[in-house]
């Protein structure tokens, strides 16, 4: 049901949300299947308690964009303002492993897992895109994380000498083994390896999620097309949308687009296309997202809620304005919001700093019969942190541990960070000594950082010892995490130490992590030509990951103060080209740069509308500043 729980005119007009302005804010026209009775009942939907004033506004100016009463989505407004890189948590955006045999309605390509909780774009329709220094902070403090949430298997788990406590171990197929094992085509090794024994679609479909979550692409893919050469094995919808995934990754969207064609239309459904439109949503191409949703429309696909959620994210990343025409169409639809959709809302209203909307749409999913869960917990907690509730975001965190932390001990980490964010030694020791007996990589990774904003080097460093002890071959991402630290609190000297005792100097093989410490380390000691360098070097070889937004605006800044307008130049367009768009983050810093080097920058205006950044009164007053350099070097070239 989406009429929900009652409410007062009182309480519509806290939130400034009247039926006048509703109406007006339907980006689809009218509302066909609602009369004006129902839109000023006294029972809600989602769509009214996503609506402010401020939210309001800004679909107004895009409704004309939307056709009256059609199914479809417009990318004509915007679209490429999110400027802010994915940061993936857990499996925000790990590739998709859908299996016919278990997939459900509630279950596809984002639903269940975590979203990118951790990046700070800003509202769209906002002027800036800058974010306060706490929130900015929790930022950095999920993104440290990336890697250990990535990686971490149940194998990951580690016991400590002497501990008493047991944990069984992941073991891996033999099947599994033999794909490990095999340093080129592993065709062969299974044609050998199933000659005596009868294909199980259960263990075929356990190795390729092992292969995905791992991204282990090209033994995915080799996988997947031996599956298909075989006469025994049956191929399902799920298995053509594993190997887009596989394709997409291996060798780009235009050949999984073109895969996409080869599949016998029978098999051509929902899932297949949800999940090329999830690999186009993971680099923000908008235009080709809302191009295949359309399409998936026309098509006569029940569109899950999972593809709707997938839009979602791609609006919270990229155009907020668009987030309320959505839910709109879902209302439409009658696509029930998940524990994912709300997840995505809440988190949006906190990055737009609106907690009053935030919490308005907790109240909602608690009428719709869904409790926030210990993920939607940690977002809520995160967002009161970052805008000073303190005592609301410990009201959380302690609901979050419950009774006994061990029974979801999973959530440490999160912890650890957040009560270092609010200041609290105490309870970071305290999460800590519980965790300590056996402790997971993740949690090693949250302490050395926790301590570290706390200031607290010494800790972290003791915490970074025991982990090194812990593991018996050490990678880069684990230095870079203690690396991070000694930047972040500009003990550059202590960060070159450590970079001479890590294992592995290869910049390709690093990961972005590790890549943005070294960025810190190096712009810290005033070797910025170094940091461009490891940004090259993290981009010259085509990899699953790429450097992070917040290195290369690093760089830029160092530049910009300096008036070096090549150098901004050159990192400028390292950014585009690593799939980045430039937003007003990174448009401040390139145009600063020509204020501060007293030249000219010819063509900014119409550079910064190319990327649909909007010119208010703030940008005007900047950009007349070059103009009259521009001016004053025409008149040198008369004179």
């Amino acid at each position: 049901m989406w009429a929900i729980r009652q409410a007062s005119t009182n309480s519509l007009k806290a939130s400034g949300l009247k039926i006048t302005a509703l109406r007006a804010c339907s980006a689809l026209g009218p509302i066909s299947s609602h009369t004006k009775d129902n839109l000023s009942a006294s029972k809600p939907h989602l769509f009214n308690r996503w609506i402010t004033s401020k939210t309001c506004i800004s679909t107004v100016a895009v409704s004309k964009l939307f056709s009256t009463g059609c199914r479809s989505i417009s990318s004509q407004a915007g679209g490429k303002n999110g400027e802010d890189e994915i940061e993936k948590s857990e499996d925000g955006f790990s590739e998709l492993v859908t299996f016919a045999a278990f997939e459900t309605a509630e279950t596809g390509i984002v639903d269940g897992s975590s979203s990118s909780s951790s990046d700070s774009d800003s509202d769209s329709s906002s002027d800036s895109d800058s974010t306060s220094d706490s929130e900015s902070d929790l930022d950095s403090l999920d993104a440290s994380l990336e890697d250990a949430f990535e990686t971490e298997l149940p194998g990951d788990t580690v016991e400590n000498a002497g501990s008493a406590a047991s944990k069984t171990k992941y073991a891996p197929s033999a099947l599994q083994k033999l794909i490990m094992e095999e340093s080129g085509s592993i065709f062969g090794a299974l044609d050998k390896y199933f000659e005596d024994k009868e294909l199980s679609r259960l263990e075929v479909y356990q190795v390729l999620s092992y292969l995905h979550k791992r991204r282990l692409f090209v033994q995915a893919l080799q996988l997947s097309e031996w599956l298909e050469r075989r006469d025994d094995f049956d191929f399902l919808e799920g298995d053509y949308a594993s190997r887009i995934g596989a394709i997409a990754k291996l060798h780009g969207l235009k050949e999984a687009e073109s895969y996409v064609d080869t599949i016998p239309e029978s098999f051509r459904e929902e899932v297949v296309y949800r999940t090329l439109l999830k690999n186009f949503i993971s680099v923000k191409l908008v235009d080709k997202s809302e191009q295949l949703f359309n399409k998936m429309k026309n098509l006569g696909f029940p569109i899950t809620v999972s593809t709707y959620n997938q839009m979602l994210l791609l609006y919270k990343l990229t155009d907020k304005r668009k987030i309320g025409d959505l839910l709109l169409m879902m209302e439409k639809e009658n696509i029930k919001p998940s524990a994912f959709t709300y997840q995505l809302l809440i988190d949006t209203k906190g990055h737009s700093k609106d907690i009053k909307g935030m919490e308005l749409i907790v109240e909602t999913m608690k009428a719709e019969g869904l409790e926030p869960d210990l993920k939607i917990q940690a977002v809520l907690a995160r967002h009161y942190a970052a805008a000073g509730l303190r005592e609301k975001a410990e009201e959380v965190l302690k609901d979050m541990e419950g009774k006994d932390l061990m029974t979801n001990r999973f959530i440490c980490p999160t912890l650890l960070l957040i009560y270092a964010s609010l200041g609290k030694p105490e309870e970071v020791e305290r999460i800590w000594k519980q965790v300590e007996p056996i402790t997971r990589q993740a949690d090693f990774f949250a302490a050395i950082t926790a301590w570290g904003k706390l200031k607290n080097i010494e800790k972290s460093e003791a915490i970074f010892d025991k982990m090194i002890k812990t593991y018996k071959t050490p990678s880069t991402k684990h230095y870079s995490v203690m690396l991070r630290v000694y930047t972040e609190n500009k003990m550059f000297s202590k960060g070159m130490e450590l970079l001479k005792q890590m294992p592995d100097a290869n910049t390709s093989k690093m990961g972005p992590m590790a890549w943005d410490a070294l960025v810190m380390m190096y712009v810290g000691v005033g070797e910025a030509e170094q940091a461009i360098s490891v940004l090259h070097k993290a981009t010259e070889k085509k990899q699953r990951v790429r450097p992070m937004l917040k290195s290369y605006i690093t760089v830029l800044d160092h530049y910009s103060e300096r008036g070096n307008v090549h150098n901004v130049e050159k990192v400028f367009q390292m950014m585009k080209q690593a799939g980045y768009f430039a937003g007003s983050r990174a448009f401040s810093s390139l145009l600063q740069t020509y204020i501060n080097a007293n030249v000219p920058a010819y063509g900014m205006r119409e550079r910064m509308k190319a990327d649909d950044l909007k010119i208010n009164d703030s940008w005007e007053a900047r950009l007349a500043l070059v103009d009259v350099l521009r001016k004053t070097s025409v008149s040198d070239l008369l004179d």
